[in-house]
Protein backbone atom coordinates (compact mmCIF):
# COMPACT_ATOMS: atom_id res chain seq x y z
CA UNK A 1 0.00 0.00 0.00
CA UNK A 2 1.23 3.31 -0.97
CA UNK A 3 0.32 5.81 1.66
CA UNK A 4 2.13 8.76 0.14
CA UNK A 5 1.78 9.31 -3.51
CA UNK A 6 4.26 11.71 -5.09
CA UNK A 7 4.22 12.70 -8.68
CA UNK A 8 7.25 11.66 -10.79
CA UNK A 9 8.58 15.23 -11.01
CA UNK A 10 8.72 15.49 -7.23
CA UNK A 11 10.61 12.19 -6.98
CA UNK A 12 13.08 13.35 -9.62
CA UNK A 13 13.58 16.66 -7.81
CA UNK A 14 14.15 14.88 -4.50
CA UNK A 15 16.67 12.54 -6.10
CA UNK A 16 18.44 15.48 -7.73
CA UNK A 17 18.61 17.38 -4.44
CA UNK A 18 19.93 14.32 -2.63
CA UNK A 19 22.58 13.77 -5.31
CA UNK A 20 23.73 17.37 -5.29
CA UNK A 21 23.79 17.36 -1.47
CA UNK A 22 25.95 14.24 -1.58
CA UNK A 23 28.33 15.90 -4.09
CA UNK A 24 28.41 19.09 -2.02
CA UNK A 25 29.07 17.06 1.08
CA UNK A 26 31.97 15.24 -0.65
CA UNK A 27 33.51 18.52 -1.82
CA UNK A 28 33.06 20.03 1.64
CA UNK A 29 34.90 17.06 3.18
CA UNK A 30 37.71 17.39 0.62
CA UNK A 31 37.98 21.12 1.24
CA UNK A 32 37.96 20.63 5.01
CA UNK A 33 40.70 17.99 4.88
CA UNK A 34 42.85 20.19 2.60
CA UNK A 35 42.48 23.15 4.94
CA UNK A 36 43.30 21.05 8.00
CA UNK A 37 46.35 19.55 6.26
CA UNK A 38 47.69 22.99 5.37
CA UNK A 39 47.04 24.27 8.89
CA UNK A 40 48.94 21.33 10.34
CA UNK A 41 51.92 22.11 8.12
CA UNK A 42 51.76 25.83 8.94
CA UNK A 43 51.56 25.10 12.68
CA UNK A 44 54.73 22.98 12.66
CA UNK A 45 57.95 24.64 13.79
CA UNK A 46 60.16 25.77 10.90
CA UNK A 47 62.86 23.20 11.72
CA UNK A 48 60.38 20.34 11.51
CA UNK A 49 58.81 21.75 8.35
CA UNK A 50 62.13 21.98 6.55
CA UNK A 51 62.95 18.31 7.21
CA UNK A 52 59.48 16.97 6.58
CA UNK A 53 59.03 15.22 3.28
CA UNK A 54 56.95 17.30 0.94
CA UNK A 55 53.57 15.85 0.05
CA UNK A 56 53.51 16.99 -3.52
CA UNK A 57 52.53 14.70 -6.32
CA UNK A 58 55.30 14.10 -8.81
CA UNK A 59 54.54 15.64 -12.15
CA UNK A 60 56.57 15.09 -15.28
CA UNK A 61 57.85 18.43 -16.54
CA UNK A 62 58.89 18.85 -20.14
CA UNK A 63 62.54 19.80 -20.67
CA UNK A 64 61.65 23.26 -21.96
CA UNK A 65 59.84 24.16 -18.74
CA UNK A 66 62.60 22.76 -16.54
CA UNK A 67 65.24 24.97 -18.21
CA UNK A 68 66.27 27.78 -15.94
CA UNK A 69 67.24 31.05 -17.59
CA UNK A 70 70.71 32.23 -16.64
CA UNK A 71 72.35 35.42 -17.80
CA UNK A 72 75.96 35.28 -18.74
CA UNK A 73 77.96 38.46 -18.80
CA UNK A 74 81.22 38.64 -20.61
CA UNK A 75 83.69 41.33 -21.31
CA UNK A 76 83.56 42.81 -24.74
CA UNK A 77 86.34 42.09 -27.14
CA UNK A 78 89.69 43.64 -26.42
CA UNK A 79 90.10 47.16 -27.70
CA UNK A 80 92.51 47.57 -30.59
CA UNK A 81 94.97 50.43 -30.93
CA UNK A 82 93.26 52.07 -33.92
CA UNK A 83 89.89 52.12 -32.18
CA UNK A 84 91.30 53.63 -28.97
CA UNK A 85 93.33 56.18 -30.91
CA UNK A 86 90.30 57.19 -32.99
CA UNK A 87 88.09 57.63 -29.93
CA UNK A 88 90.69 59.77 -28.14
CA UNK A 89 91.29 61.90 -31.22
CA UNK A 90 87.56 62.48 -31.76
CA UNK A 91 87.27 63.36 -28.07
CA UNK A 92 90.03 65.96 -28.53
CA UNK A 93 88.36 67.33 -31.67
CA UNK A 94 85.27 68.06 -29.60
CA UNK A 95 87.35 69.77 -26.90
CA UNK A 96 86.98 73.52 -27.44
CA UNK A 97 90.30 74.50 -25.83
CA UNK A 98 92.45 72.81 -28.49
CA UNK A 99 94.21 75.63 -30.36
CA UNK A 100 94.34 73.92 -33.78
CA UNK A 101 92.31 70.81 -34.60
CA UNK A 102 94.70 69.98 -37.48
CA UNK A 103 97.45 69.35 -34.88
CA UNK A 104 95.53 66.40 -33.41
CA UNK A 105 97.62 63.38 -34.40
CA UNK A 106 98.62 60.17 -32.67
CA UNK A 107 101.93 61.75 -31.63
CA UNK A 108 100.38 65.04 -30.42
CA UNK A 109 101.48 66.35 -27.03
CA UNK A 110 98.68 67.98 -25.06
CA UNK A 111 100.66 71.09 -24.00
CA UNK A 112 103.22 71.49 -26.80
CA UNK A 113 101.10 70.62 -29.85
CA UNK A 114 97.53 71.29 -28.74
CA UNK A 115 98.11 74.30 -26.46
CA UNK A 116 96.44 72.76 -23.39
CA UNK A 117 97.50 73.83 -19.91
CA UNK A 118 97.63 71.50 -16.88
CA UNK A 119 93.96 72.03 -15.97
CA UNK A 120 92.92 71.35 -19.55
CA UNK A 121 94.97 68.16 -19.48
CA UNK A 122 93.14 67.08 -16.32
CA UNK A 123 89.83 67.71 -18.11
CA UNK A 124 91.01 65.63 -21.09
CA UNK A 125 92.03 62.76 -18.79
CA UNK A 126 88.63 62.93 -17.07
CA UNK A 127 86.92 62.83 -20.46
CA UNK A 128 89.04 59.77 -21.36
CA UNK A 129 87.94 58.10 -18.11
CA UNK A 130 84.32 58.72 -19.02
CA UNK A 131 84.78 57.64 -22.64
CA UNK A 132 86.32 54.28 -21.71
CA UNK A 133 84.37 53.70 -18.45
CA UNK A 134 87.47 53.44 -16.28
CA UNK A 135 88.97 55.27 -13.35
CA UNK A 136 92.52 56.55 -13.76
CA UNK A 137 94.38 57.04 -10.46
CA UNK A 138 95.95 60.49 -9.95
CA UNK A 139 99.53 59.21 -10.13
CA UNK A 140 98.79 57.61 -13.52
CA UNK A 141 96.82 60.62 -14.74
CA UNK A 142 99.82 62.87 -14.05
CA UNK A 143 101.93 60.81 -16.46
CA UNK A 144 99.52 61.11 -19.42
CA UNK A 145 100.65 64.07 -21.55
CA UNK A 146 100.07 62.92 -25.12
CA UNK A 147 97.69 60.96 -27.32
CA UNK A 148 100.18 58.04 -27.50
CA UNK A 149 100.50 57.88 -23.71
CA UNK A 150 96.73 57.91 -23.33
CA UNK A 151 96.33 55.15 -25.95
CA UNK A 152 98.98 52.96 -24.29
CA UNK A 153 97.39 53.47 -20.87
CA UNK A 154 93.93 52.50 -22.15
CA UNK A 155 95.26 49.43 -23.97
CA UNK A 156 96.86 48.22 -20.71
CA UNK A 157 93.55 48.44 -18.83
CA UNK A 158 91.62 45.14 -19.01
CA UNK A 159 88.34 46.73 -17.92
CA UNK A 160 88.37 49.56 -20.47
CA UNK A 161 85.30 49.47 -22.67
Amino acid sequence: MNLIHQPDSTVAASTSIATSFRHTHIFAKMFRSAVLRSLRVAARPAAVRSFAAPRVASVAVPKIQSFQAVRFYSAGGALNKDEVEGRIMSLLQGFDKVNDVSNIKSSAHFANDLGLDSLDTVEVVMAIEEEFSIEIPDKDADSIHSVNQAVEYILNQPDAA
